[in-house]
């Protein structure tokens, strides 16, 4: 028996990848819903070989639904979560609305899969900011071999984490670059066309942007809250693909070689690291693909325990929708949905 998966904010970015990578997975569903806002209903969307006609959240009926994929943003989430969850239909969540919520799990299966158990209180679970994910699937091994203890990351974010609309505002302002066409800037405070931004989200009292701080605050949440992480997170006029310049100190040592092998059987990752000329992974060449790569792995001689690496992933994979149907699965796979159990 199959279950029945809602894809909501189905015409988004991150809502397409979703119901490609329910394809791609051959998720056992016997139904899959694409549903988004009023003014999207009746749009087509593709999934697998099929067209699936888009529904309308405000008339959606989640009783006799089992998995609501969400990726329609915080204030849709905040709104609608709770009471789909109260239907019995488990939502996982892509926003930040219920990350940090103390009754809601925060999952990326390679890190924490066991903290999956604590979604029945509210049937919701929370996908992490993109730019996390990533990042622990890779501190995670290194964590459990020899205990990090601080975290510095530079991150270098492709338009693509803001919406269609970034990536098209980088196309337009791209393209007025070499035709002298105007300049329209309305997604970002700066131009992004030939240019880094270095301000993802809002600034907070600190100096640090929202962003920023999402990075500490999950990363605490699903690896260790004794880490220390400081993050700068600027945006780069890239489509898709995240990357980060990580610096990681350990309670003992660790050397390169070790750090290699350790990433290269963990779940997840690839590691491409060789020292020459493109011996390392590119956001382009990360673009379509499940794994988080890792390059540049070094000893950093500044610090006593101290790695340096490079670490490069889709972000509207791994990122997002990816991850999402991985906890998806998870919730199949160790039988925890409750119709399901009780059919």
């Amino acid at each position: 028996m199959g279950y029945k998966v809602a894809v909501v904010g189905a015409t988004g970015n991150v809502g397409r990848e979703m119901l490609d990578i329910l394809s791609e997975r051959a998720f056992p569903a016997d139904e899959v819903v694409a549903i988004a806002s009023r003014r999207s209903m009746g749009q087509d969307v593709s999934f697998g070989d099929k067209i699936l006609k888009v529904q309308a959240l405000d008339s959606y009926d989640f009783s006799d639904t089992d998995i609501c994929l969400m990726s329609a943003g915080g204030e849709t989430s905040k709104e609608w979560s709770p009471r789909i969850g109260q239907t019995g239909c488990v939502v996982i969540d892509n926003s930040s609305a219920f990350r940090y919520h103390q009754d809601v799990p925060l999952i990326v299966p390679e890190v924490n899969p066991d903290a999956i158990l604590g979604f029945s209180k509210l049937n919701i679970i929370a996908n992490p900011n993109c730019s996390t994910a990533q990042l622990v699937v890779a501190l995670k091994p290194l964590h459990d071999v020899a205990k990090i203890t601080r975290v510095v990351v530079s991150t270098y974010q492709s338009v693509s984490g803001a919406g269609k609309d970034a990536m098209d505002e980088l196309f337009q302002q791209t393209r007025s670059v070499f035709t002298a066409g105007q300049m329209v800037q309305e997604k970002f405070p700066k131009r992004i066309a030939f240019n880094v931004i270095p301000q993802i989200d809002v600034f907070m009292e600190d100096g640090f942007t929202k962003e920023e701080w999402k990075m500490m605050a999950e990363t605490k949440k699903m690896l260790d809250p004794k880490i220390k992480l400081t993050a700068t997170c600027v945006r780069v006029p890239v489509f898709i693909g995240h990357a980060e310049a990580v610096n990681v100190e350990f309670e003992s040592p660790m050397s390169a070689d070790e750090a290699r092998a350790i990433l290269r059987s963990a779940p997840g990752i690839l590691v491409v690291d060789k020292r020459e000329p493109g011996g390392y992974m590119t956001p382009h060449e990360a673009a379509g693909e499940d794994a988080t790569y890792i390059s540049r792995i070094r000893e950093d001689a500044t610090v006593e325990n101290g790695l340096a690496f490079w670490c490069v992933s889709d972000n509207l994979r791994k990122g997002a929708a990816l991850n999402t149907v991985q906890i998806a699965e998870m919730l199949v796979n160790r039988k925890l949905l409750p119709r399901h159990q009780a059919a």
